[in-house]
């Protein structure tokens, strides 16, 4: 077994067991979601709002095992594997993370929830530019356009440039933790912005490289 995949396996029993431990002493509405401001705006019975999240690790595990397996260019995943692998550690302890932030809420202690997760949306922003920058062509990972499939120069302009970006966007987003009346905004603006560009660059690239 992959080094990676024990870890997450890890992670995933580990967050059944929290869940398990603590859901006699959850209450049997738990608050589900918040909004800009940290304030909850959304309930969900007690089992979904304890279970949902290890539900969705456990998920989303097998879709990452799946994925360099099915990939049509598989090699080329291999190519940057460690990488690969390195985020699908990343985001199980970013999940982890949000779903103790979750049964602590529920527990009664309240927070910032917003505040709380912008360091940890900076880390798997700042994360997701190095993969970026390392990903090869494939049809899963990376800034998959039309035009960046179609060309593999054009995957690589935009993936370096799209990289640096996500990193910028990450430490953009640390402000959050400083400005937290405006921190989700620190969060989205940033990261929907270089999103955007990425889609334009990699069509301008395209139009230049065939021109050429």
């Amino acid at each position: 077994m992959r080094k990676s995949y024990l870890i997450v396996s890890v992670i995933i029993l580990f967050s059944f067991a929290v869940g398990a431990y603590f859901y006699p002493q959850l209450p049997e509405k738990m608050a589900s979601h918040w909004n800009a401001q940290g304030e909850v705006d959304d309930y969900m019975s007690k089992f979904w709002g304890t279970f949902l999240t290890p539900v969705i690790l456990l998920t989303m595990f097998l879709l990452f095992i799946l994925i360099p397996k099915i990939d049509p260019l598989k090699e080329n995943i291999e190519k940057f594997r460690k990488y690969f692998d390195a985020f699908i550690v990343l985001i199980s302890v970013f999940l982890f993370y949000l779903f103790l932030l979750v049964i602590i809420w529920n527990l009664g202690k309240t927070f910032n929830f917003t505040v709380f997760l912008v360091p940890a949306f900076g880390i798997l922003f700042y994360y997701a530019g190095i993969l970026v920058e390392n990903a090869k062509r494939n049809w899963f990972v990376g800034i998959r356009t039309p035009w960046t499939l179609a060309n593999e120069t054009v995957w690589d302009k935009t993936h370096q440039l799209g990289g640096k970006l996500f990193k910028i966007a990450a430490l953009i987003s640390f402000l959050g933790i400083i400005f937290s009346k405006y921190a989700i905004f620190f969060v989205l603006i940033p990261i929907i912005s270089v999103s955007l560009y990425t889609i334009l660059y990699s069509y301008w690239q395209y139009q230049k490289t065939e021109r050429k």
